[in-house]
């Protein structure tokens, strides 16, 4: 089951470009930045009310976010959602037809259980589950 919007995840080229954006002038918290060298991205989470914005700026020009923002420039990335446990939500979707893009969750930002579903199969829409150990 979804229990809510965890994050929104935002492609930047540049942390120390945007970050003044978000702090300065939307007066949001910076909550941590952290690397993520498995994905090639280094996160700035920010708190918008009971929603995290995940900024994501690549480290090497190999990683998916660097081949996004080459694609399609800055901007909107992926949607991600809570869930309780992922696993049985990966093969409730998997058993509705919904492609993942892995069919295993990984470990992303903060220690968090992740796994991503096909644009192909959401409306080109990355949509990610999170389950966050709390």
């Amino acid at each position: 089951m979804i229990k809510k919007i965890d994050h929104i995840g935002i492609a930047v080229s540049s942390l120390e470009k945007i970050l003044p954006f978000y702090i300065d002038i939307m007066q949001l918290e910076l909550l941590h930045i952290e690397e993520v060298e498995s994905e090639g991205v280094k996160i700035a989470f920010i708190a918008a009310g009971e929603t995290k914005i995940e900024l994501l700026e690549p480290i090497n020009e190999e990683c998916a976010v660097a081949r996004y923002i080459r694609k399609y420039g800055e901007g909107m990335h992926h949607i991600a959602f809570a869930v309780d446990s992922i696993e049985e939500r990966i093969e409730e979707i998997n058993e509705k037809g919904i492609k993942m893009v892995s069919s295993q969750p990984k470990t992303g930002a903060g220690g968090a259980a992740v796994a991503f579903m096909h644009p192909q199969s959401t409306g080109r829409v990355l949509v990610e589950l999170c389950e966050r150990k709390e």
